[in-house]
């Protein structure tokens, strides 16, 4: 317990410096970094480190977007994923003897996905006039771990109900409704304290940041249950030991990589600040 406490407590140090320099280049060099370390848990977990040369392209993709995405055209982000599938199949002329065809196809999926996934986190903190960008990213994370985090408690509780006993035999159906409400609940609470510290000229929408919570809290659950299900096909219990007593990065940041994409869509239409 006292490792995985100061693991914790490690990278939240780590993770308030990145957001303190989140207007200079820094966001955009830990994502990369993030991006690095997630790709490679990834194919390691399901053997595809050993197919050198399509490693290497997929991991100068995933370090390289976050920069790309500094650009803002969609159509250059749009060029290099193409240009990045099309060198991936044509890589693939010289390794089909030895790598499977759904091989190939999870190492194309997995770099697009998390470059995707936490670059939309570097778009969250661009989008907002108002300066608003550091708690779009802070409720993100807190979409995909508080509702974990309520959601176990809730369970322990008054769980009753499996929620998925053959991926995650200690989920519940009503830990899963409890972190719901909860996230729910919560987002609404950091909004209000928010706007009464550091926002006073904002107002929040209490209707809009309720409904992001809960479906934040919902989408969260299917990323961690899509996790699970990897680490069974995979044989593995973690994704890696980057953090002690919590395991790999992916063990971490499954969940966010699900919230992060929608949270940003919902922002495109919803205003969750007046």
């Amino acid at each position: 317990m006292a490792t995985r406490v100061i693991s914790a407590l490690v990278a939240m140090v780590f993770g308030a410096g990145v957001l303190y320099f989140s207007d200079s280049i820094v966001l955009n060099i830990v994502l990369s970094a993030l991006s690095a370390l997630g790709l490679f848990e990834l194919l390691r977990a399901n053997k595809c480190l050993q197919y050198r040369f399509i490693t290497v392209i997929s991991f100068i993709y995933s370090i390289a977007m976050p920069f790309v995405h500094m650009c803002k055209d969609p159509l250059i982000i749009q060029t290099v994923t193409v240009a990045f599938v099309i060198i991936m199949f044509a890589g693939y002329f010289f390794v089909h003897k030895k790598m499977n065809v759904e091989k190939l196809f999870y190492t194309i999926l997995i770099p697009v996905f998390l470059s995707y996934s936490l670059n939309s986190l570097y778009e969250m903190h661009e989008m907002s006039d108002a300066g608003h960008g550091v708690v779009f990213i802070l409720l993100a994370l807190c979409g995909a771990w508080i509702a974990d985090t309520s959601a176990y408690f809730t369970g322990t509780f008054f769980g009753k109900h499996k929620l998925c006993p053959d991926i995650s035999p200690k989920k519940t159906i009503e830990g899963f409704a409890g972190g719901l409400i909860f996230t729910g609940l919560f987002f609404i609470a950091f909004n209000v304290v928010y706007v009464k510290i550091f926002a006073k000229t904002a107002s929040v929408n209490f209707i809009p940041s309720f409904f992001l919570g809960m479906i934040c809290a919902a989408i969260g659950t299917i990323g961690d249950l899509s996790a699970s299900l990897i680490k069974r096909q995979c044989n593995i219990k973690d994704f890696g030991k980057i953090m002690p007593g919590h395991g790999g990065f992916m063990d971490r940041f499954d969940s966010v990589l699900f919230v992060a994409p929608f949270m940003k869509m919902y922002l495109s239409f919803f205003d969750i600040f007046a």
